[in-house]
């Protein structure tokens, strides 16, 4: 028996492949005959026949075609070239678009019952299921309108030169102005116990989350360093701590040299948060510091003069209209952020992650899982039209389980990533991954949302500032390509952005030319980018199911065989030169093929483009080595007259100080 074609035909519709096998197709060598999954095909000389067969998982379709026998088919090849030419065009890659759907005329459930029947049964099943559903529909569609018309991004940000005189007691006015409650309240918490006076707004009625967040204990410190929580407040906020996280990914149609070992992360993303219950705690600590929170508030356009921000508002319950000003205006809106599109354009994003998931009470078999575990990256199949479908499952509180499915997604006008069609998926395979009858589980809420990513060569390759305005969190797209988290990302460079930015402020610097040096950025973080384009499947290509899984199991598979400590490193934004290099020319070594495959799906463009980064990674190691060991000791004796003589050298040289730590 020898394998020769696996492919994926992208269509649920098993059942179509199957028919169009033995009714439809009429290959042109060999006598047909139809079995229970497709057809064989007999040839007049030798003993020897091929077998085609389909068959489904992940929602859609899988074909192979193996000859049977020890003697060559002369006939073969052209059997292989007509039916993956035929099959193609019965059954080509298609990118749904949801319907358009007027909610004043219908509610959500029977707009999109008959495009997405699973999602609408299973949405009904949940607390808040038809305000949830409506927000994934609106998070979809306001995503797939910035994506399709990146060039002409709408403008919300309007400058003027002119000095404009107060008006007193009419208008709120604050130092700090927030757009965006989720990853806006952390940051804005510390500001308000710093003195500021902080005004947040949430287009959502506040503490609401649409995902859960997990972390370690040592990159939480930070935020208990910084004094916005003490060890014990810390504690309350953990719905759950789990003892080992798994990562492994489907290798049954690898070769032997790519199948892996499984990849233990004990203190990787192993403490559930209560995301709830953080920001409620954050935004009483804002309160507490003399800020305000204005929730059900939507962003709808800022002027920005010379002495101030004016931000004009839509408050969503009574549609009337609000307007504060301040000194600042700081953008958390994450990936609907139209002021992330207007700075910049094009390339606002390169990559997302279209995430979906739900929070699980119960109804799970004992034995299905154990609580004490995670799953932080697993696959349990290959490519599934066009999309390597990659599984999260982190324990949380009270017996709960936390799921997401997600797949890494190259930003493209005709295909910018569906939510709703990842819902469908999530609500159909679930019971693949993790044996359960749906019917059975209690929902407590979904979670959801589209995690970007821009492919850094340097650390001024993206604007994240505007004169009084900067971007934070998500906005920004600053963090790890690997975990795909802005949560993470900010706790760890929390101390970092609000030390900067308080450093502005107290120096009034606050064109975009300064607040352009308060970013996430870091150079190792920057390099790996080209491992998520590894991960993603180019529109409109067709590649071999088994790909993305060899790919992923040759790096996951040597961080397994390395000690613990390079895995946790790797994974939370801390490696260096050498370990990057190292790992890099070993995965190289280990599979030859790997650069091939990702030039291939990368591109010379963005291969090029990555070389940038590598060669700024470089320069960047040998910055850090000369300056290291003597630079952040010269700065702190130079502080006292530095500082106030040069304030603008100075925020660029403490900048630069957080990039060599």
């Amino acid at each position: 028996m020898k394998e020769l074609i696996y492919t994926e035909i992208p269509t649920p519709d098993t059942k179509a492949v199957h028919n169009w096998l033995k009714n439809i197709w009429q290959p042109k060598q060999g006598k047909k005959f139809v079995t229970p999954d497709g057809i064989r095909l007999q040839f007049e000389t030798g003993n020897s026949e091929l077998s085609i067969f389909a068959w489904q998982l992940q929602r859609t379709t899988y074909l192979k075609v193996f000859q049977w026998g020890n003697n060559a088919i002369a006939q073969a090849k052209q059997v292989q070239q007509q039916l993956m030419g035929e099959i193609r065009q019965a059954f080509p890659q298609k990118y749904p678009i949801p319907p358009e759907i007027d909610l004043s005329q219908e509610n959500i459930f029977d707009a999109l019952a008959s495009d997405y029947p699973e999602t609408v049964k299973y949405f009904q099943k949940m607390p808040n299921g038809e305000y949830d559903l409506n927000r994934v529909y609106w998070w979809e569609k306001r995503w797939r309108d910035s994506a399709n018309h990146p060039q002409q991004p709408k403008e919300v940000i309007f400058k003027s030169d002119s000095t404009r005189e107060t008006e007193i007691n009419t208008k709120h006015e604050y130092d700090l102005i927030y757009i965006g409650g989720a990853l806006g309240v952390v940051h804005a918490a510390v500001m308000a116990q710093k003195g500021y006076r902080v005004l947040l707004i949430e287009r959502l009625p506040f503490g609401r989350m649409n995902r859960e967040w997990n972390i370690s204990r040592d990159e939480f410190q930070s935020l208990i360093n910084l004094g916005l929580f003490t060890p014990k407040e810390f504690e309350s906020v953990i719905a759950a701590e789990y003892v080992d996280g798994f990562s492994k990914f489907f290798d049954a149609y690898n070769s032997s040299h790519l199948k892996a070992n499984v990849l233990h992360t004990p203190t990787v993303l192993n403490v559930a948060i209560d995301a709830e219950k953080l920001l409620r705690f954050c935004g009483d600590k804002l309160l507490q510091g003399g800020g305000d929170i204005w929730d059900e508030t939507e962003f709808v356009r800022a002027d920005v003069n010379t002495d101030e921000v004016t931000v004009k508002l839509t408050h969503l319950p009574t549609q009337t209209s609000k307007e504060a000003r301040g000194k600042l205006l700081i953008d958390a809106m994450g990936t609907a952020s139209p002021i992330a599109w207007q700075l910049n354009g094009g390339r606002t994003f390169d990559s997302v992650c279209p995430t979906v998931g739900a929070v699980i009470e119960s109804g799970f078999a004992e034995d299905v899982w154990d609580k004490d575990y995670g799953d932080v990256l697993y696959s349990h199949g290959d490519i599934s039209r066009g999309r390597q479908l990659i599984w999260e499952l982190f324990p949380a509180g009270n017996g709960e389980l936390t799921f997401y499915l997600f797949h890494y997604h190259q930003v493209h006008p005709e295909n910018p990533g569906s939510l709703l069609e990842m819902y469908e998926d999530f609500f159909t395979i679930l019971p693949e991954y993790r044996r359960c009858n749906m019917d059975d589980l209690v929902w407590k809420k979904p979670t959801f949302g589209y995690i970007p990513g821009h492919f850094s060569t340097g650390e001024s390759d993206r604007t994240v500032a505007f004169d009084r305005l900067l971007a934070i969190g998500d906005a920004a797209s600053l963090q790890s390509p690997l975990i795909f988290t802005g949560f993470g990302s900010l706790v760890r460079n929390l101390e970092r952005l609000t030390t900067l930015l308080n450093t502005a402020l107290q120096h009034d610097l606050l064109t975009a030319e300064h607040l352009n040096q308060i970013r996430a950025y870091q150079s190792n973080i920057s390099v790996t980018w080209l491992f998520s384009k590894g991960m993603m499947v180019p529109t409109g290509k067709i590649l071999p199911p088994q790909r993305i899984n060899s790919m992923l199991n040759t790096f996951f598979g040597l961080l397994a065989d390395e000690p613990p400590e390079v895995a946790d490193i790797f994974i939370k934004d801390r490696t260096d030169w050498f370990t990057f290099t190292r790992l890099a020319l070993i995965a190289a070594r280990k599979n030859p093929a790997l650069l091939i495959w990702i030039w291939e799906m990368a591109g010379s463009k963005d291969m090029i483009r990555w070389l940038g980064s590598y060669f700024s990674f470089n320069k960047d190691a040998l910055r850090n080595l000369l300056l290291s060991r003597w630079f952040p000791s010269f700065l702190k004796q130079s502080q006292p007259w530095l500082e106030k003589q040069n304030p603008g050298l100075w925020l660029k040289l403490l900048s630069l100080n957080y990039q060599l730590r």
